[in-house]
């Protein structure tokens, strides 16, 4: 910063330097003038735009590249205007005064050749709408600074802009649509379905003492019931929260024999304590039964899983096995011999409500053009029953939900490969994907950026809080973080993080994306109606009267308060609900609509006629 400042007051002074003067005023001091103005004027705004956008943005790119387009186009007017005016000048002494060329008049004539040179500067400046960079700069600087106060920590500032013009949103379920709190409503244990909780005297004591056993062993250590922080207040949950649903562990980690942690491929987790004969295990229910006598396993699903998940609830199998004392110890690294044969001990059913705000943001969604999919590991009509409970799921619609085994059957060939045309016909009908790992949201997402059904290609947005989740986080347009359960892998791969888990905030940064977009449009049509202005009547009253209206310094004067206060008064204009009341533009749609053309050259030929330069009175060459 001082570095910049230092090269401004150089320039600055330098340009007013009697001695600078003195050792120009045979070639022409406006002329240096005019150079050293310009070199501050883009440091200046080189110096802005790199302060505060140090990433490359979209918004950037495109401007870049319109700034070069009116470049050209000032270079092109610019060498008519000088090429013009050397041919008048030359016309007009030569032939038709018929003057011949003297060699005490050529540093007069030199001085009227820079005066042309400089009126055609003057042009190429006018012509190039530098202020565009900073414009999009402070629009983007003032959004991410914003999206803080609305949760949104913005990691990548071209997702904020990305955001905007989403059509697609694939989130979790636990802690985004649903409250970060479970809680335990239904429990089939001693083969008794309890509607609520039952009270311990209503279990066998054997049964009661194994499953207390289950659950304080075969919980993570890092899972914690915490304390109130103001009285009268819920406890707070730490850790994972289904396990602070059900219980904590309460045996110390050293204590741990062996422990077979919960990952997103087994969906569940195994302790055994103190090396001995008993491991417990806990997880989802359909997959522990599985592992258990089959035969009941499956007329449990049917009789106690279903009723469970359609109501809503999480369904969690606690079970344990015995191993015979007289065969030693297990083999522990035999994974799947040690989690067979299971004994369940009972079905617990979780709930997780639906964030009162949530069903709200979603309908928002849905009027804005954006489609939203929950990716959840849940059972199939846990998440069917919740999605229908956000809006998700509505009467009376074609869409499709499907676990995540039925999901690869349909898009994979023989060779168990993804093919693109198969998964075309199955993502734009789907709505919930359950029982569902990392990889297939990851497969998801992938697929529906490579589709090409439709007229423009899907913007997908993805949630994510595992570690398994930043391969999907990394591969979608905008990739959301969750603050409070993310990992620190998931963070690292994300565009934006939640700070609150809140699906709300997501489409709080949808509002913030299209008005960085409308802002940036809304400059653009400023600067590029004046600039037209400024080279029409820059270039007709050069032509016309050999001199232009506005001096070169002026028009620099001009530009620079222009790009500054328009930049500040455009660029910080907060985002309101209509936004949403509107399908996305589209990665496709130019940044310059026809619209915004007809207005434009409406505008400047407007203005250009009322500064006609025919009023100003005509200069001869010669005093």
């Amino acid at each position: 910063m001082s570095a910049v400042t230092v090269v401004i007051l150089i320039l600055f002074f330098v340009t007013r330097s009697s001695f600078v003067r003195c050792l120009f005023s045979h070639f022409s001091f406006s002329f240096m003038s005019l150079i050293m103005s310009a070199v501050t004027v883009v440091i200046l705004i080189l110096y802005f735009s790199l302060f505060y956008a140090p990433g490359l943005i979209m918004s950037a790119v495109t401007v870049v590249i319109l700034i070069l387009y009116f470049s050209l186009s000032g270079l092109i007017m610019s060498a008519v205007t000088v090429v013009i005016l050397i041919l008048y000048f030359v016309i007009d002494t030569f032939g038709v005064q018929g003057r011949s060329w003297v060699a005490e008049c050529t540093p007069i004539y030199i001085q009227y050749f820079v005066k042309f040179f400089i009126i055609g500067v003057t042009v190429l400046v006018v012509a190039v709408p530098e202020g565009l960079p900073l414009a999009v700069t402070i629009s983007l600087a003032y959004s991410v600074k914003k999206m803080m106060k609305d949760n949104n920590l913005v990691r990548h500032l071209d997702a904020c802009e990305t955001m905007g013009n989403a059509t697609a949103i694939c989130s979790d379920k636990t802690g985004t649509l649903t409250m970060n709190r479970m809680t335990v409503v239904q429990a089939y244990v001693a083969d008794t379905h309890h509607k609520t909780v039952p009270e311990p005297s209503q279990i066998p004591p054997e049964t009661l003492e194994t499953l207390v056993n289950s659950i304080s062993i075969n919980s993570a250590y890092t899972t914690k019931i915490l304390p109130p922080e103001k009285e009268g207040g819920l406890p707070r949950h730490v850790g994972n929260k289904t396990e602070c649903s059900a219980g904590i562990n309460e045996i110390p980690e050293e204590k741990l024999y062996k422990v077979y942690t919960f990952n997103s491929s087994r969906k569940s987790m195994s302790t055994n304590a103190d090396g001995g004969f008993r491991m417990y295990s806990k997880g989802a229910s359909e997959i522990v039964l599985r592992n258990s006598n089959p035969k009941t396993g499956d007329e449990m699903v049917r009789k106690v899983i279903e009723p469970m998940a359609c109501d809503g609830l999480r369904t969690i199998c606690v079970a344990f096995r015995d191993f015979p004392a007289e065969s030693g110890e297990p083999d522990w690294d035999q994974e799947n011999q040690i989690l067979s044969e299971l004994t369940c001990i009972a079905v617990v059913g979780i709930e997780g409500p639906v964030r009162p705000e949530v069903p709200e943001a979603i309908s928002k969604c849905q009027r804005a053009g954006i489609t939203v999919r929950m990716v959840t590991g849940d059972n199939i009509n846990t998440a069917r029953a919740i999605a229908t409970k956000c809006g998700i799921l509505l009467p009376n619609e074609d869409f499709l939900c499907l676990e995540g085994k039925e999901f690869n059957t349909q898009i994979r060939n023989d060779q168990g490969e993804v093919e693109q045309e198969r998964l075309d016909k199955v993502w734009p009908k789907l709505r919930v994907l359950a029982r569902s790992s990392p990889t297939d949201k990851h497969t998801l997402v992938k697929g529906i950026i490579d589709s090409t059904v439709g007229e423009t290609r899907q913007v997908v947005a993805v949630t994510g809080d595992g570690t398994n989740d930043g391969p999907a986080l990394k591969k979608a347009d905008v990739g959301f973080a969750m603050g409070i359960a993310g990992t620190d892998v998931a963070k690292e791969a994300s565009d934006i993080i939640l700070t609150d888990d809140n699906f709300t905030s997501i489409v709080k940064a949808v509002m913030w994306g299209r008005n960085v977009y409308d802002s940036i449009s809304k400059f653009l049509q400023f600067q590029l109606t004046v600039n037209v202005v400024a080279v029409i009547v820059a270039f007709t009253g050069a032509c016309i009267t050999q001199d232009s209206p506005l001096k070169a310094v002026q028009m620099l004067w001009v530009n620079l308060i222009m790009d500054t206060l328009a930049s500040l008064a455009l660029a910080t204009e907060p985002p309101t609900e209509s936004l949403l009341l509107r399908k996305p533009y589209g990665r496709d749609k130019p940044l310059i609509s026809r619209t915004m053309m007809k207005n434009i050259l409406g505008h400047a030929v407007t203005s250009s006629s009322s500064s006609s330069p025919c009023s100003s009175p005509v200069r001869h060459f010669y005093p």
